[in-house]
């Protein structure tokens, strides 16, 4: 495979976002769905952090810069939500709704993974081809391993904050909702979505056209992740 050229960036560290995680998560309630997001979102942060320690990534510079230009758009639509600005309608749903008591908190989780993996992931790749000066193919070794982070981390995820046997038992529009969404088919079209965007990186009303769609598409599919479920 084919590297990242080592040119100079302004990219900020993993350490950088982490801390930013960490104290959003400090200033909400543990109830609020943005918090349960950023809970999730900041074990797998931590958990890409201490991949890129042990050497486990090809390219520790591409695997830096994936992962912080990734949380830094994450990081932006929460500064545009306090700052009165109108963040991506990714994610729109899990902040309108984030206060719901009839949302589950694995609904918070998996509304706040769609909109990061489906919006998100697919910009961030193209954001770090243009800093590092690479290829969407040059970051797919990177690219891959957070996603298989991302996937066993969901499973923990279900696993902690699904409802208990008799409560998803009575709670069966749960169960159809946690079975229409797939993390793995997020990914693969997030990857499709960064090669298309990249190769349109010449024609960018066309681009943005893209954009504007994939962003509406992605917050479609977290308010149906959101559905208000009864007791």
């Amino acid at each position: 495979m084919a590297h990242c050229e080592q040119v100079p960036t302004a990219v900020r560290t993993v350490d950088t976002v982490l801390t930013r995680m960490r104290a959003l998560g400090s200033t909400l309630p543990a109830r609020d769905g943005v918090a349960v997001f950023n809970g999730v979102y900041l074990a797998v942060t931590e958990a890409v952090d201490r991949h890129i320690d042990r050497g486990l990534f090809p390219d520790a510079r591409a695997a830096i810069a994936l992962d912080v230009r990734f949380a830094e758009r994450y990081l932006a639509a929460v500064d545009a939500l306090e700052s009165g600005r109108r963040p991506p309608a990714c994610w729109r749903p899990l902040f309108q709704l984030r206060r719901h008591p009839g949302v589950r908190p694995l609904q918070f989780a998996l509304a706040g993974i769609n909109a990061h993996i489906g919006h998100d992931l697919a910009l961030a790749v193209v954001d770090t081809c243009r800093t590092l000066g690479c290829e969407p193919a040059d970051l797919e070794d990177e690219f891959d391993r957070v996603g298989g982070l991302l996937v066993s981390l969901e499973e923990r995820i279900r696993d902690e904050l699904m409802p208990g046997p008799d409560l998803l038992q009575v709670a069966d529009p749960l169960t159809h909702l946690l079975g229409s969404w797939s993390l793995e088919r997020a990914r693969d079209a997030a990857w499709a979505a960064a090669r298309a965007l990249w190769a349109l990186r010449r024609m960018p009303d066309v681009a943005g056209e893209l954009t504007e769609r994939l962003d509406a598409a992605v917050g479609f599919a977290s308010r149906m992740l959101l559905t208000p479920l009864p007791d």
